[in-house]
C-alpha cells in the first residue's frame, strides 16, 4: 500500500497508504510488541531500518499501479490484491478477530468505513491514476497528504500554528507545480491521484477513532476481508465489461508482490518500527516515499526525471517536514 500515516491514540497504529510527525502517522494499526524489550541504542537502529523497509516497499506499490495499467485492469487489480493480502493475515488475525467478535460488531460502522476508505476505495483509485500517471509523480502527489490531515484537523478544531500553514502553502505550491507541469493540461491521472490522498486522508483522520482495545491484528483482518467483500460487485462489472487478464508471470508476480509484501509484510515492519522509535520519528522516514518511488520508476520502468519533477518534490517534502514540525 500504498500509505499516509495517520495519527492515533492507540499505542500500536499503522491501505496502501496508510500509518511520521503530527499529521501523518501509521497507515494502520497493528499489535506491537512492548518498545522495552529492545534496549539501549539497537532499539532506534531496528525501528529506522524498519520504517525504511516499508517505505522502500509501499513505494514499489507505485511503480506496480503503472507496470500493470496494460495488462490488469485497475479494479481487478485490487480486488486480486486484497484477497492474496486476506489469505495471508488469515492465520494471524482470523483467531483474534473471532476472539474480538462482540467488539467488532459494535463498532461495524467504523469498521466497515475503514475498510472502504483505506482498502476498496483508496488502492483502486491509485490503480486508476496509474493508466496514465507515471509512478514518480504518483508518489509525490501522494507525499502531500499531510496537507490533508492538518485540513482535517483544522476542521475538528485544531489550532494550526504558522509553522504548520507555512509548509501546507508549500506543499500545496508543489502539488500544483507538478500538475501544472505541462501547462494548462492536467493529466487525468494526476486528478485521481489526489482523489486517492483525499480519500486516504479521510481514511488515516477516521484511525484517530478507533477503539484502543480492538486487537491490530483482528482490525487489520477484518478491514482486509470487508474491503475485498465490497470491491465484489465492481469486481464482477469489470470482468463482465473488460474481461479477465491473462495469468503470466508478467501479471501474478506483481500481484502477489502487492499482495504478500506490501499489504502484509510492510505493515508489519511498519508497525514493530512505531513500537521502537514512534510514529514521528518513523513517519519521517515515510518522506523519502518520492525519492524511493523516482528511483525505482527509472531504474524499473525507465521513465525519466526531470528537473521540475525535483523541484516539485524539494517543495513538496519540504512543506511537508516543515509543517509536521512541533
Amino acid at each position: 500500500m500504498a500509505a499516509v500515516l495517520p495519527r492515533t491514540t492507540t499505542p500500536t497504529s499503522a491501505p496502501e497508504a496508510s500509518e511520521a510527525p503530527e499529521a501523518a502517522e501509521a497507515p494502520e494499526p497493528h499489535d506491537s510488541p512492548n518498545p522495552s524489550a529492545i534496549k539501549g541504542t539497537a532499539a532506534p537502529v531496528l525501528g529506522i531500518a524498519l520504517a525504511a523497509l516499508a517505505t522502500v516497499v509501499w513505494s514499489g506499490s507505485f511503480v506496480t499501479s503503472r507496470a500493470l495499467h496494460d495488462s490488469v485492469p485497475p479494479v481487478q487489480h485490487a480486488f486480486w490484491r486484497w484477497v492474496i493480502a486476506l489469505a495471508v493475515i488469515t492465520p494471524f488475525g482470523a483467531r483474534q478477530a473471532w476472539r474480538q467478535r462482540q467488539l467488532i460488531r459494535r463498532h461495524l460502522g467504523f469498521v466497515v468505513l475503514a475498510s472502504l476508505l483505506g482498502v476498496t476505495v483508496y488502492n483502486t483509485l491509485v490503480n486508476q491514476a496509474g493508466l496514465t500517471t507515471p509512478a514518480a509523480t504518483m508518489g509525490m502527489i501522494m507525499a502531500a497528504s499531510p496537507v490533508l490531515m492538518a485540513v482535517f484537523e483544522r476542521a475538528s478544531g485544531v489550532r494550526l500554528g504558522v509553522r504548520r500553514i507555512a509548509g501546507v502553502l508549500t506543499a500545496c505550491a508543489g502539488v500544483l507545480l507538478l500538475l501544472g507541469r505541462d501547462g494548462a493540461r492536467f493529466a487525468a491521472g494526476d486528478l485521481w491521484m489526489i482523489a486517492a490522498a483525499c480519500c486516504f486522508g479521510s481514511y488515516s483522520a477516521l484511525l484517530r477513532r478507533k477503539p484502543a482495545e480492538l486487537g491490530g491484528t483482528a482490525f487489520l483482518f477484518t478491514t482486509f476481508l470487508i474491503g475485498a467483500v465490497l470491491l465484489l460487485p465492481a469486481q464482477g462489472v469489470s470482468l463482465a465489461a473488460q474481461g479477465g487478464f491473462t495469468p503470466a508471470p508478467a501479471t501474478v508476480l506483481p500481484l502477489l508482490y502487492v499482495g504478500i509484501v506490501s499489504s502484509a509484510l510492510a505493515f508489519f515492519a511498519w508497525n514493530r518500527a512505531i513500537a521502537l522509535v514512534g510514529p514521528s520519528r518513523a513517519g519521517v522516514v515515510y518522506y523519502l516515499q518520492p525519492v524511493c518511488v523516482a528511483l525505482l520508476s527509472w531504474a524499473l520502468l525507465d521513465e525519466a526525471t526531470g528537473w521540475a519533477q525535483f523541484l516539485c518534490m524539494a517543495l513538496i517534502l519540504g512543506g511537508v517536514v516543515l509543517g509536521a514540525r512541533r
